[in-house]
């Protein structure tokens, strides 16, 4: 019998992460859009992903409501079984359109998609070459392709163009986030096409955060091979995520992609949502709700590249408080500390919506200058 029983070794694992001050627990935001409720109290969210506000779009929320009658609360089976209605087919059709590919395939989140393309591209024989600051489910889909994985310095093409000189002739995968998460920098997209390019590589770039960019024009980059892989949660307000790319990839990954093949399709209300959404997306409204967000972004952080605009404090208890001071002002900005982020570089993660109005961002900016006044 083993001297440590789970309850034993659970417990154990529990108190070393409160030790550390890292113990973390999902609190209740009752909320349509980014004013709510936490606790009874009114708050006025900066931490959403739902960068155009279209989680609540009436044209979103109609879409999901009439696919609900039509096809009830879930597909039931997998995509290959009986699990595809065709509302998936016609939003594959217009994601692959947006993103001026031959094809795209849906999975039921973008997690799911990382995992599922890293891992049916990947092998042995196959060298990963992944950004120092990608997400976690770019690197754990890494891990599990079985590819031998080396990181690059963050957004550091040069050193990738280095890493591929370093083994000719090996089949290759380039990754990275356009936008990343918790510095909301962007990465240099075309200069890793031509490394791509010029090496043979395949390029694989996690659009998830991308809503302001950067939007390469791929089809049009001689020699290189590229797959777009997104999300349907962030700016498309629904569930799920996708990749783009050419047809022979997308239909291997089909074929291939465990997180695809074994698990049920995206609910149908969900998937209507999206596909809706991506139609605002590509009207003058959506240029107009992108224009609305770059103005909130300048706001607060004039020229920064993206709505994810992190505040540096360094210290864990420090950001903690901080957050805690914004909260009982009404302003939901999230601590984002170790492991999430490395050790001595916690900060609050401000993420802006088109949904928020002047006024809250105003309220945001003289808040942010009161707390990182010592």
């Amino acid at each position: 019998m083993s001297e440590l029983r789970w309850v034993d070794w659970a417990d154990h694992e529990s108190d070393r992460v409160r030790a550390a001050g890292q113990w973390r627990a999902p609190r209740d935001f009752d909320a349509l859009g980014p004013v709510g409720t936490i606790d009874g109290r009114p708050v006025v969210s900066f931490a959403s992903n739902d960068y155009l506000g279209l989680t609540a779009h009436p044209a979103v929320i109609a879409a999901a409501h009439a696919a609900l009658d039509r096809w009830g609360t879930g597909a039931g089976s997998a995509r290959l079984i009986v699990g595809s209605r065709p509302v998936h087919t016609e939003l594959e059709h217009a994601l692959a359109d947006w993103k001026g590919t031959e094809a795209a395939a849906l999975f039921p989140t973008g997690f799911a998609a990382n995992l599922g393309v890293l891992t049916s591209f990947g092998g042995p024989d196959v060298l990963i070459c992944s950004d120092a600051l990608n997400h976690a489910s770019i690197i754990d889909g890494a891990r599990f392709s079985r590819a031998e994985v080396t990181v690059f310095h963050h957004a550091d093409a040069d050193h990738v163009d280095r890493l591929l000189a370093e083994a000719p002739g090996r089949r290759a995968i380039v990754v990275t986030d356009t936008v990343f998460s918790m510095d909301g920098d962007v990465a240099p997209v075309d200069a890793l096409v031509e490394v791509c390019a010029r090496h043979g590589a395949l390029l694989v770039l996690d659009e998830a955060h991308a809503v302001l960019g950067p939007d390469p024009d791929v089809a049009g980059a001689t020699g290189a091979e590229v797959l777009r892989i997104g999300t349907l949660s962030k700016t498309l307000g629904a569930l799920g995520g996708y990749v783009a790319g050419p047809r022979r990839f997308v239909d291997l990954v089909v074929n291939r992609a465990r997180s695809y093949i074994f698990t049920t399709a995206p609910p149908p209300a969900t998937t209507a949502a999206a596909l809706a959404a991506l139609g605002v997306v590509r009207s003058p409204e959506g240029d107009a709700l992108r224009g609305h967000l770059r103005r909130l972004v300048d706001r607060v952080a004039p020229g920064h590249p993206s709505p994810i605009v992190p505040v540096v404090i360094g210290d864990e208890a420090a950001t903690v408080t901080a957050a805690a001071r914004l909260l009982d002002e009404g302003l939901l900005v999230p601590a984002i500390r170790p492991p999430t982020v490395a050790p001595g570089t916690s900060r609050l993660r401000v993420a802006l919506s088109a949904a928020h109005t002047d006024e809250q961002v105003d309220q945001l900016v003289a808040a942010l200058a009161e707390v990182r006044t010592p």
